[in-house]
C-alpha cells in the first residue's frame, strides 16, 4: 500500500511538472524515481527484518511440567543442548549432574557422543537421590554394573513422542517398556514419569525422567 501511494505521488508530481515545462519534467521525473527507490528500499528491509532476526527455538516441541526447570539461556538451555552431542549437552544441564557423573565413571561419554542417533531417558539428580547413598556409592564404584544400568536408559534411533510408546531394545541388550501417549508417558517397571520430553541434542532425543531405570537381573 505504501509503495502504491508513493508511486502515485511521484506520477502526480511528474504530471504537474510537465504542465509547467518539458525540461522541468525531465528533471523532476528523475528526482521522483530516485525518491521512490529510496522510499522502497527501507520498506523492503523492514519487511524482511523479522525473519532475519528470528532465532530457532529448540524447545518449541518439548513437553512436560519439568521443562520449566531447564535453564532459559546458556549451554544448559534447549538451544544450547541442541548444538552439542548428548553427553556434552547433559553436562551443561544442572538437572542432570549426577547422571553426568555416572556416565563419566562408566567411561561412556565418548560412546554416547559419537553415536549417530539415540533416544536417552535421563534421570534427574532427584531421581538418583531416591537411591540410598551407600547403594549409589557402590554402584558408581562398580563399572560393569553401572554400565549395564546406564545403557538400559538408551535406545538406538531418535524416537519422537508419536513413536515412544511400546517395547524397545536398549543398548544394554534388554528391553524397556514405555506407556502413554501425547504428553503423558511412563517408562520401565518403575513407571518413571517423563518430566520433560523430546529435548533435542546434536545426536539424540532426550526424555528427562523422575526415577532411575533398573534392568532386570
Amino acid at each position: 500500500m505504501k509503495r502504491s501511494i508513493i508511486r502515485q505521488t511521484g506520477i502526480a508530481a511528474a504530471a504537474l511538472a510537465l504542465s509547467v515545462s518539458l525540461a522541468a519534467c525531465g528533471s523532476d521525473d528523475n528526482g521522483g524515481d530516485d525518491k521512490t527507490t529510496a522510499e522502497d528500499t527501507p520498506s523492503q528491509t523492514e519487511s524482511s527484518a523479522p525473519s532475519d532476526d528470528m532465532a530457532d527455538d529448540a524447545g518449541a516441541e518439548t513437553f512436560g511440567a519439568g521443562c520449566a526447570k531447564i535453564p532459559t539461556s546458556g549451554a544448559g538451555s534447549f538451544n544450547g543442548m541442541a548444538t552439542e552431542p548428548v553427553a556434552t549437552a547433559a553436562s551443561a544441564n544442572p538437572l542432570l549432574e549426577t547422571l553426568v557423573t555416572a556416565v563419566g565413571e562408566a567411561g561412556l561419554g565418548d560412546t554416547l557422543n559419537s553415536a549417530e542417533a539415540l533416544t536417552v531417558f535421563a534421570p534427574t539428580n532427584d531421581a538418583f537421590a531416591k537411591i540410598p547413598a551407600d547403594t549409589l556409592k557402590g554402584v558408581l564404584a562398580d563399572k560393569a554394573t553401572l554400565t549395564k544400568i546406564l545403557t538400559h536408559h538408551v535406545i538406538a534411533g531418535q524416537l519422537g513422542p508419536d513413536e515412544l510408546a511400546g517395547k524397545h531394545k536398549t543398548l544394554a541388550g534388554d528391553t524397556i517398556m514405555v506407556k502413554g501417549s501425547g504428553e503423558d508417558f511412563t517408562v520401565g517397571g518403575e513407571n518413571a514419569a517423563v518430566l520433560c520430553g523430546n529435548i533435542p541434542t546434536a545426536n539424540a532425543t532426550v526424555y528427562v525422567v523422575d526415577s532411575v531405570l533398573m534392568p532386570a537381573s
